[in-house]
Order: C-alpha cells, then structure tokens, then sequence
C-alpha cells in the first residue's frame, strides 16, 4: 500500500524523479531565504518580488521561447533591476520602501502579463505563471540546483551580518558600514531564489515556498538554526505530498504543493509547541517547573 501511494510514483516515471529532485533543490534554498524574510518583517516584500521578475521572464520568452536560459537570465535581471530602483526611491524620496516595492510591482506584474498574453496562448501564459514542476528536465535541474547552490553559498556569507540586522538592525549601522551592503545583497538573494523557484512554481507560487514553510517553522523552533531546518523539513515534504496529490489526483502541481505547504502553516499554527494555539490556551502552569 505505502509502495503504490509514496514510492511506485517516484520508482516507475523519471518526470516524478525530476520534480522531487527540483523541489528539494528549491526547499534547499529557497526556505532559509523565507526565515529570515519573516524575521526581518518582509515577507510581503518577497511577494513583490516575485512579481517583479515576470516581464523579465516574459521578454526571455518572447526572444527564446519558453527557454530555461533565457528566462532566467530576463528574469533576475528585472528582479535585480526592481529591487534597486525601490531601493534607490526609498532613499532619494520620502516614499517608504514598501511602498516602492508594492508600486513597481504593481507594474510589473501588469507589464509581464500584457507581454505575454499579447505574443502567445493562454497554456503559455500559464505555464509562466503557475509554473511547469512537471515538466523539467535535465537543463533545468542543474539549473535549480546551482541556484539552490548559489543560494545556500551566499546566505552563508552573509549570515552573521543579517542576523545582527534583524536582532538589532541600529547597532549594526552604528558599528559597520556593512548595513547597507547586507541589505541590498539580500534582495539579491531573495531574487536569485526566487528564479529558481519559478522555473517550477511559476511567478505567482514562487513565493509560496519561501514564506510558507518559515512561517510554520516559527512554531517549532526558536532560534535561527532551529527555523532554517524546520522550514526546510516542511518544505521537501509539502513539496512530496503536494506531487503524490498532483499524480493521484491529477491536480495542479504546483497549487498542490502550495496548498500542503498551507495546511502545514495551519497545523503548526493550531499545534505547533512554540506559541502554538493550543499551548497559548493551555493553563500556564502546566508548563512551569
């Protein structure tokens, strides 16, 4: 029974393989980026981002074609391009930094959109949007995974700076010039996984998840170690279950993978030990020692 439901999907077709495979690659490096987007109070900012790197990818198709290659590349170069234009704006001008992002976001999703819906068919639109998790190939793992890999190299680099920045993000002004530098260089990250992660999910469930499997882990763990792993965990087993329901069911993959990633949230928010709905209703010494 566990062979047929779990393992047969993944044993009998190499397109399953393939998609576990980029999953994990993109839980890999995608969830600890979403950690400390939450930490950091900008996870609405990743949303915005990802919209962001839709007329990039667009424009990549209309010269290649659904290319992996070349909407990547128009991708990360509109995501780059967004991030420092609102950062640029915040900077020069009295507009808050979300604010910013929520306006050139705004124009580009709109941008992206009318790009591709004016040059191509509605399957294509939607692939752009919603992804092809499906559909990947050897290309496109090597692909996710030296993003996954990029990822992962470069959040260790700038790992104590940015937890100084969310702990005390005054401090670190005070005592390094490194803020700044911390702060665009995260956007940067958070763009380059989020490229990864549209070659999957698509534009509009890249962000899924990022913020998803941070926001579960926040009821599990504490410190930051602790919340990197848990997302990650909650991450490759949405992703598992999100595909198994996408084989049995013939679902949507990558809602599929979302909406599980959704229900773990749910469930860590009722259940979760830390600060979970269920502890916080519970007389409090029970816990006290």
């Amino acid at each position: 029974m566990i062979w047929d439901a779990v393992i047969q999907p993944f044993a009998d077709f190499g397109f399953m393989r393939r998609a576990l495979l980029g999953c994990i690659a993109i839980s890999i490096g995608a969830s600890p980026v979403g950690v400390f987007l939450m930490l950091r109070r900008m996870s609405l900012t990743g949303d915005a981002m990802a919209h962001a790197i839709l007329p990039g990818a667009a424009v990549g198709y209309l010269f290649a074609g659904l290319s992996l290659g070349a909407m990547t590349i128009g991708g990360m170069i509109a995501g780059m391009t967004v991030a420092l234009l609102s950062g640029f704006v915040t900077r020069m001008t009295a507009l808050r930094e979300d604010a910013s992002l929520a306006a050139f976001y705004l124009i580009s999703l709109a941008l992206g959109v009318l790009i591709v819906s004016t040059r191509s068919s509605n399957v294509d639109l939607m692939h752009v949007l919603f992804g092809t998790v499906l559909a990947l190939d050897d290309a496109a793992l090597i692909l996710l995974c030296s993003l996954a890999s990029l990822s992962a190299f470069t959040l260790a680099l700038l790992f104590r700076p940015l937890v100084l920045e969310c702990a005390d993000p005054q401090f670190l002004r005070s005592v390094s010039g490194l803020s700044a530098v911390t702060h665009f260089s995260f956007l940067a990250l958070v763009v380059i996984s989020l490229v990864g992660s549209f070659q999957a999910l698509g534009t509009l469930m890249a962000v899924g998840i990022m913020i998803l499997p941070a926001a579960a882990a926040r009821f599990w763990a504490t410190g930051i170690g602790g919340l990197i792993v848990a997302a990650i965990v909650v991450a490759i087993l949405a992703s598992l279950s999100g595909l198994l329901l996408s084989y049995h069911y013939s679902l949507p993959s990558g809602p599929a993978i979302i909406l599980v990633a959704g229900l773990a949230y749910v469930l860590s928010l009722v259940f979760g030990p830390v600060g979970g709905l269920i502890v916080r209703a519970l007389p409090r010494h029970h816990f006290e020692t």
